[in-house]
C-alpha cells in the first residue's frame, strides 16, 4: 500500500502540469485512480481486484493504449461506457464501474474528462485480466436486463436550491458516487437508490467487509465534515477502512469550494431512521472482562471514558462504527489496526493491531464494551 501511495503521488504531482487540469479534476473526484491502479501497476492500467459472490472481477487498462486501453475510443465510445456502461465492442459492463453514477455527470466534465484521459495519461500495455467467475455464470447478456431495471435517468435538482446545495449533489450523486458504498444494496446488488429522491440514498451499507456509515442526519459540523473529506479527520473523528483510500487518491484533491458544497448538502439530508437512543447505564454484555482489556490497552489513548483526544484520537462516543448493527468494522480495527490517511501537509496517525496480543475472546469482550459504554447502546457482537 506504501508503495501505491508513493506512486499515486508521483502521478498526481506530475499530472498537475497536465495540459486538461479540468479533466484532471473530474478524474480525481471520481476517484478513477484508485480503482483502475495496482499495488505494482502503472497508473489506471487496471488489474484491481473486486470480489462479487460468484468470483471476483478485475478493473480493466483504462490508459490510451490502442492494445488493452482505451486508445481507439471515441469520445461518443466513451460517453456510452461511462453513462450507459457499454465497451466500445458493444459488451456491457460488471456494474461494479458505477456508470449508473457517471450518467449524471454534465457534458463539460465528461469532455474534459476524456480529453484528459486520451492526452495526458501515459499509455501502458498491460493486458487485461479476466474474470474468476466461472464460465457457465461468465455470460454477460443479463447485464442488459439489469441496466434496465436497475439503472435511472438523473434528476433535476430542485429549483429552490442554492447554486452550492445543487454543487453538492451533483458531486455526490455524479461524480464522486458516494452512494456506491454509503446506500445499501437489492437483490441483484444494485444500489437501492441514485439520489436524495429516495430516503435509502447514502442510509449506510456494508462494502468489503466495512460498514460506511448513514451520510443522512449527520451530528457533525461542516468544518468536521469538511476535514474528513480533506485530510481524513476531524477534532473528533476519523475515516477507515476503504474511505482512507477515498481520502489519499479522491477527496483531499477537492476545492475548498467544492468541499464546502458537499458538506452542506449532505447535511441537508434528513435522517433515513431515528437515532439510537443513548443508555442511562451500560448493558449486561459490557463485561467486568471488556473493561479490564478496555482499560489496559485502549484507555491510553481513547481515555478512560472513550472521548478520544482532539484532532487526535477519535472519539469511541456516539461513534457511527461503533454503533452499528454489524459489529464487523469494529473488530477488524481492533485485529488489524487502522492508519488515517496520508494527505498533502498530513501525516497520519497509526492504531496498532491486537492480532495475537488478545485472544478471541478478550477481543469478543471488549468489542462489547466498547459497544455498550458510554450511551453507545449497540448489541452484543455474535
Amino acid at each position: 500500500m506504501r508503495n501505491l501511495l508513493i506512486a499515486a503521488g508521483i502521478f498526481w504531482s506530475a499530472a498537475s502540469l497536465a495540459a486538461h487540469p479540468e479533466g484532471e479534476y473530474v478524474a480525481r473526484v471520481a476517484d478513477c485512480m484508485a480503482c483502475h491502479t495496482t499495488a505494482n501497476g502503472a497508473p489506471m492500467a487496471g488489474g484491481k481486484a473486486f470480489p462479487t459472490p460468484l468470483g471476483d472481477i478485475y478493473s480493466t487498462n483504462i490508459t490510451p493504449d490502442k492494445t488493452h486501453g482505451i486508445g481507439r475510443y471515441s469520445y461518443a465510445d466513451f460517453e456510452k461506457a461511462l453513462r450507459q456502461g457499454i465497451a466500445k465492442d458493444g459488451h456491457p459492463l460488471y456494474p461494479a464501474m458505477p456508470y449508473p453514477s457517471y450518467a449524471k455527470l454534465s457534458d463539460a466534465d465528461l469532455r474534459a474528462l476524456y480529453d484528459y484521459m486520451m492526452q495526458d495519461v501515459p499509455p501502458s500495455a498491460t493486458a487485461n485480466k479476466e474474470s474468476e467467475i466461472p464460465w457457465l455464470l461468465s455470460a454477460r447478456w443479463p447485464l442488459h436486463l439489469w441496466n434496465a431495471f436497475f439503472t435511472d435517468s438523473p434528476q433535476p435538482a430542485p429549483a429552490n436550491a442554492s447554486d452550492a446545495l445543487k454543487r453538492g449533489a451533483y458531486l455526490v450523486a455524479g461524480p464522486g458516487h458516494c452512494g456506491a458504498c454509503h446506500t445499501p444494496r437489492g437483490f441483484a446488488m444494485q444500489e437501492k437508490a441514485y439520489d436524495d429522491s429516495d430516503a435509502a440514498f447514502l442510509s449506510g451499507a456494508m462494502i468489503d467487509g466495512w460498514y460506511a456509515p448513514s451520510l443522512r442526519g449527520l451530528n457533525l459540523s461542516a468544518e468536521e465534515l469538511k476535514s474528513l473529506l480533506l485530510i481524513g479527520r476531524s477534532k473528533h473523528a476519523a475515516v477507515s477502512g476503504s474511505m482512507s483510500e477515498v481520502v489519499t487518491q479522491s477527496t483531499q484533491y477537492l476545492s475548498e469550494t467544492d468541499a464546502d458544497a458537499i458538506a452542506q448538502y449532505l447535511l441537508s439530508l434528513k435522517g433515513a431512521t431515528p437515532p439510537r437512543q443513548a443508555q442511562s447505564s451500560q448493558r449486561a454484555s459490557s463485561s467486568d472482562a471488556g473493561k479490564t482489556v478496555y482499560l489496559r490497552y485502549c484507555s491510553t489513548c481513547h481515555g478512560e471514558q472513550g472521548k478520544g483526544t482532539d484532532d487526535n484520537v477519535p472519539s469511541l462516543v456516539n461513534n457511527p462504527m461503533v454503533q452499528a448493527d454489524d459489529p464487523g468494522s469494529l473488530v477488524r480495527i481492533i485485529v488489524d489496526g487502522a492508519e488515517t490517511p496520508t494527505t498533502r501537509g498530513n501525516v497520519s496517525f497509526k492504531m496498532p493491531a491486537y492480532r495475537g496480543t488478545l485472544s478471541d475472546q478478550q477481543i469478543r469482550d471488549v468489542t462489547d464494551y466498547v459497544r455498550g459504554a458510554w450511551g453507545n447502546g449497540a448489541g452484543a457482537a455474535q
